[in-house]
């Protein structure tokens, strides 16, 4: 058997890029000399996408009775759930969509379960069409941690200079300051400690951003949120011997940590966190859950429906991801 990791690539939301980035990236033959790269979604898509790109590799559709191991490179192998319509509209919020990407999703968990595939690297979907679809999450995240029954997780971001994890996410400003408190702030410092530890990192240093102005600047900012949420997080973890410092005014913080000050940086919220790992480029950025017991991997841009089936998509995000998946993917004996 090969000792090479099965990555199972979930099609995500087939009316915006998924398909079509799928298709580019699993045109690189670096990646079949590392993986086996496995599609879970629907085969007449990723024809489509072929016909839209101009590129003539074959999809070969498979099934759970399929050697996962058996791919070459010149063919893209899909787990083929055959959900959608032929004629699905592109770049349109559709129900049936939105449906099929919890259905991809849901697939390549029972298969991660069962150990017939490594890890899952997931193409974005569409929130609005995943709720059309009668699946109420407010995105991969939630889903994967629901179906794994995974309390302690968060969301991190990584580029070459940058690495984010987040406090909360998906949910509005002001929810998000309700839902902070002591305990989830040091959850996250330590997942954020854990994961940089098992990845080679020795005592990682984390930087933990402020929720107000200037971390509250000592309760001119603010109504003490900085000293009730965040202080008492820190200074557990610091008791731990876990190298964090904060809270600090998150203007300067992302410039420090991407100088190299700080391996990692908690943010509070969404925005505080995705905003500067976007401005670095969003063709570098990757999206990986940690504290799953499952490797999750997944672009850092959306569905990018006003430019679906153009063809122009870029693939880079999708790329990285895949090369995190199989760098973090356990090898198979």
């Amino acid at each position: 058997m090969s000792k090479k990791p099965i990555i199972g690539i979930t099609m995500g939301d087939a009316a915006g890029v998924g398909p079509e980035i799928i298709v580019k990236s699993l045109q690189s033959k670096e990646l079949y000399d590392q993986a086996h790269p496995i599609v879970i979604g629907d085969a007449k898509m990723l024809k489509r996408a072929a016909e839209i790109l101009k590129t003539d590799i074959t999809i070969k559709e498979i099934n759970g009775d399929s050697d996962l191991t058996a791919t070459q490179f010149g063919e893209v192998a899909c787990y083929d759930l055959n959900i959608l319509p032929e004629d699905l509209p592109i770049g349109q919020v559709s129900s049936e969509a939105g449906h099929g990407a919890f259905e991809y999703l849901r697939t390549a968990i029972e298969l991660a379960n069962e150990e017939k595939i490594d890890a899952i690297c997931t193409a974005p979907l569409n929130k609005e069409a995943l709720h059309k679809g009668g699946h109420i999450y407010p995105g991969h995240t939630e889903i994967l941690a629901e179906l794994t029954n995974t309390k302690d997780f968060s969301m991190m971001l990584s580029s070459p200079k940058l690495k984010v994890i987040h406090v909360t996410t998906h949910v509005g400003i002001i929810d998000a300051i309700n839902m902070i408190n002591p305990e989830r702030v040091y959850d996250v410092i330590r997942l954020a400690h854990d994961t940089l530890s098992k990845s080679g990192i020795n005592k990682p240093k984390i930087g933990v951003c402020g929720i107000n102005p200037h971390a509250g600047e000592n309760g001119l900012f603010g109504y003490g949120e900085e000293e009730e949420k965040i202080i008492p997080a820190v200074e557990r973890a610091q008791g731990e011997d876990i190298d964090v410092e904060g809270p600090l005014p998150a203007d300067t913080l992302f410039f420090r940590a991407q100088r190299g000050d700080f391996d990692i940086v908690v943010a509070m919220y969404h925005d505080q966190g995705h905003g500067p790992i976007k401005v670095l480029g969003l063709e570098a950025g990757v999206n990986i859950t940690v504290g799953l017991p499952i490797i999750r991997t997944s672009v850092d841009h959306g569905t990018a429906f006003d430019i679906a089936g153009t063809g122009i998509a870029d693939e880079r995000s999708l790329l990285e991801a895949l090369r995190q998946a199989i760098e973090l993917a356990p090898q198979r004996d």
